[in-house]
């Protein structure tokens, strides 16, 4: 009588046939290791992806282009924000890989600013600015800058990841309209455009009591200035206003009407040579379903989500070291 055993020993399928005393083996094929969603791997491995401010579920996502697939997000609710915080990350409003594209740093219009680890999606500071947060930067020394448009200033924090978010060291900086912040690590310049103005501050590098001091403020057409961020490999910074998209160079301090679409831009984001610049245009009061090329053409969409900002997971070089690593203020 046959007889068919089977056994799983290491990977392998050892199949013995018990036949007039004879056995035969025969490994299995075995598969190449799978990648799952969601991992640091899989953000590390993609080489077209994208990091959005998503509302409709008040989430930062991470996605690949290519695939239109979510491979990674974050949700306070489900990190290690404490429950009564979470409030403070209602609507976000900006996202942007950071410390050699191993972290997220985040803020939202219910006044919140996180560090982000993509690992292990660890909240590794958090803190309050309050006032509507619209933007957020790393300082060289790793303490961290917002803007808030309600109530018109920038915000200071003295990063420090064993003290938080009671008692953080801030200090309140006013500005108009305030919407953004670029750290320029070339002329070592804070820059903020400020409702129809450009300004530049100059950072005292003081760890335990960051403070900011007026430098060069510049007339800029328009107004209500929204966006400030890198264009990729350029001494340049993208700009937006309710009418116009421009860039901006740090060096001669001139301002060029950019070849993109040009009204009511939220975000704007560029890679260099392969990638398309992404813009965020609302349908919806503030927020889209889908992320744009310079001519308008659909490169993301997903039915349903409110993204308000949209930028490539790159290096930034622009403001930050190659390789840059985590910087902490203690």
């Amino acid at each position: 009588m046959m007889k068919k055993l089977f056994y799983l020993l290491s990977g392998v399928t050892l199949l013995a046939i018990a036949c007039s005393g004879k056995s035969k083996v025969t490994p299995a094929v075995v598969p190449p290791p799978v990648v799952k969603p969601d991992t640091p791997a899989t953000v590390a491995a993609c080489s077209k992806c994208i990091v959005l401010a998503e509302q409709s579920q008040h989430r930062i996502v991470i996605a690949d282009v290519a695939s239109g697939a979510v491979i990674w997000e974050w949700k306070p609710e489900n990190s290690n924000v404490k429950p009564e915080h979470v409030k403070w990350f209602s609507n976000p409003s900006d996202a942007k890989a950071v410390y050699n594209n191993e972290y997220i740093l985040t803020n939202a219009s219910g006044g919140g600013v996180a560090l982000i680890r993509i690992a292990d999606k660890k909240t590794v500071f958090y803190a309050y600015a309050g006032g509507n947060t619209h933007s957020s930067e790393l300082l060289p020394d790793g303490n961290i800058v917002t803007a808030s448009s309600t109530g018109n200033y920038l915000m200071l924090f003295k990063t420090d990841t064993l003290h938080y978010p009671d008692g953080v060291k801030t200090k309140k900086i006013p500005i108009d309209f305030g919407h953004n912040v670029v750290w320029d690590a070339g002329q070592q310049r804070l820059w903020s455009a400020a409702m129809a103005t450009m300004r530049s501050f100059r950072y005292n590098f003081n760890c335990a009591a960051p403070d900011l001091m007026p430098d060069t403020v510049i007339n800029i057409p328009g107004t209500e200035a929204h966006d400030l961020f890198p264009v990729y490999g350029e001494n340049n910074l993208w700009l937006t206003n309710t009418t116009n998209v421009y860039t901006f160079n740090v060096i001669s301090k001139k301002l060029t009407q950019a070849d993109v679409l040009q009204a009511n831009i939220k975000s704007v984001s560029s890679a260099g040579s392969g990638f398309p610049v992404l813009l965020i245009r609302p349908k919806e009061s503030w927020w889209t379903d889908e992320v744009l090329d310079a001519k308008g053409n659909s490169i993301f969409s997903q039915k349903g989500w409110k993204i308000y900002k949209a930028r490539w997971v790159i290096p930034n070089t622009f403001s930050y070291p190659v390789n840059d690593q985590v910087h902490l203020c203690r």
